[in-house]
């Protein structure tokens, strides 16, 4: 067929990753692992290495966690992350993008870029992400550490660390500054909708999960690459340590990973000029970015409907139903995200199709804000093999806060613009719940979970006031109510808060 020459298309894809035992490991930097990931994107577009890297006029570095918050990072790092990767390839890029925090990153570059190759501001683009967060832990306290700074010269778009709506100081001192806390909260939000207890709900999450595990197991990239079965994975023991109700620590997003991951994409003009084979062409047929409401003010705090809007979306622009989708790659830091999706696209946990082609965060590895990007790599894979079919990128970041969903094919397909525009306009004016920060009286439980800080068990309450219906944040380290929300169900459980200057306090009424 006749296609545009400005329609982009996704060339080459690479990942890379190493680990602490692995006989090889030779204690790359961050830089050093977008650089190998990128490496592996340009050798598999198949064309001329030197020249495809010499006409990238773009790059886009994914921010990983060591440059993702103002503390220094502990081995150091480079001033111009973009550039460090792309001086390594030979690449010599106009633009150099570094993007704000979050699991969405990847796909919303891809996205973005793309539709910048479509309108003519690009036309060879390089996106690309890494964490180095286990070798970086291994040398800590080491002597012989290694020195990862570096400073480079160029420009540099760096967007920020993009956190603003993502935290306040309400959040900060009721304990709500790390993933798993907050991901737990939403987690047994879910579950009240569900009607189960803990243990059977727990259960649910290691029937969802233990597949995932099974994938890790044969990806050679995979920072953890164990079969886990249901048992293993929902059973607490030493090794598998509670984090946060309800999650043991196998049901958690492993964050110790030394991976980095690279798409390539270009104009059909330039792909042509440069020789990439008409048989490594993928195309994002769908595409859509949206963002949740304020944490507290969701009316559902267990589901995120702007994550599923985003993926109909994505399929709407595409021109296909879920039912058309061989593959699915979605976000698995936590059980409550694919839950999400699954919910509400009517897709079933142990669907025949699988909900990841990279084995998930708990064993794949959560590469920090990248992880999706070796969703990506692995859908172009599976979709240059699998001729007219669909696979469907679902990228989580924050608390599930935002969402970005690509939809690729081989078939050839010219760019078509989302409504995400539109529809975020939509969420905006969706109702909302009120929040009372200085709560006082009597109230119920609408979801918890418990911090385990150095042996210290500290209870995290999202509560109702009796009063008037309004929302609040509190903490808790009465014997009773911590025996309850550890041992017992709390959902749903009557008690007394207090506001203080510290923050609000709870008990059982």
């Amino acid at each position: 067929m006749s296609i545009d020459a400005c329609t982009p298309v996704v060339v080459g894809v690479g990942q890379a990753a190493e680990r602490i035992d692995d006989p090889y490991y030779r204690a790359m930097s961050a830089v050093e692992l977008a650089a190998a990931g990128a490496r592996a994107a340009l050798d598999d577009c198949g064309a001329d290495v030197a020249k495809v890297a010499a006409a990238i006029d773009t790059v886009a570095g994914v921010r990983q966690f060591e440059i993702s918050g103002p503390a220094q990072p502990v081995l150091g790092k480079s001033n111009n992350y973009p550039r460090s990767v792309a001086n390594r390839i030979g690449a010599d890029p106009a633009r150099a993008i570094l993007e704000v925090v979050g699991g969405q990153g990847p796909q919303h570059l891809i996205t973005e870029l793309a539709g910048g190759i479509a309108a003519g501001q690009a036309e060879v683009v390089l996106i690309f992400g890494s964490d180095a967060t286990s070798t970086t832990r291994y040398f800590a306290t080491a002597d012989n550490r290694p020195d990862f700074t570096e400073t480079v010269e160029g420009s540099l778009e760096d967007r920020g660390y993009g956190i603003e709506g993502l935290i306040s100081r309400y959040t900060v001192v009721h304990g709500l500054v790390d993933a798993p806390t907050q991901y737990a909260l939403l987690e047994n939000a879910r579950r009240a909708g569900t009607g189960l207890g803990p243990a059977d709900y727990l259960r649910r999450m290691g029937e969802l999960f233990a597949p995932f595990s099974k994938v890790a197991a044969d990806n050679p990239f995979a920072a953890a690459p164990v079969r886990r079965d249901v048992e293993e994975l929902i059973t607490v023991t030493e090794s598998n340590r509670m984090i946060s109700e309800p999650y043991p620590r196998l049901l958690v997003a492993r964050d110790q990973v030394n991976q980095g991951a690279a798409a390539l994409l270009m104009s059909v003009e330039a792909a042509r000029k440069l020789g990439v084979p008409e048989e490594n062409w993928v195309f994002l047929h769908g595409h859509a970015d949206m963002e949740e409401q304020s944490l507290l003010e969701r009316p559902d705090l267990g589901h995120a409907p702007s994550a599923v809007m985003a993926v109909r979306e994505a399929l709407a622009v595409a021109g296909i139903g879920i039912d058309d989708i061989a593959t699915f790659d979605l976000y698995s830091c936590f059980p409550v995200p694919v839950f999400n999706i699954c919910d509400g696209m009517g897709i079933a946990p142990d669907d025949r199709r699988g909900l990841t082609l990279t084995g998930g965060l708990p064993f794949f590895g959560g590469a920090g804000n990248n992880y999706s990007m070796h969703g990506v790599a692995e859908t172009v894979a599976q979709m240059r093999s699998r001729p007219g079919q669909f696979g469907v990128v679902g990228a989580n970041g924050g608390i599930m806060s935002k969402y970005s969903v690509g939809v690729y094919s081989s078939t050839p397909v010219e760019w078509k613009a989302d409504r995400s525009a539109e529809l975020q306009a939509q969420i905006a004016a969706a109702p909302t719940v009120a929040v009372t920060e200085q709560a006082e009286g009597t109230g119920t439980v609408e979801t918890y979970t418990v911090r385990r800080d150095n042996g210290r068990l500290t209870g995290i309450i999202i509560g109702r006031l009796t009063a008037d219906d309004s929302r609040f944040l509190a903490t808790t380290e009465d014997d009773d109510l911590i025996a309850l929300l550890t041992e017992g169900d709390p959902l749903g459980q009557s008690v007394s808060v207090r506001s203080f200057d510290y923050g609000n306090r709870c008990t059982l009424s």
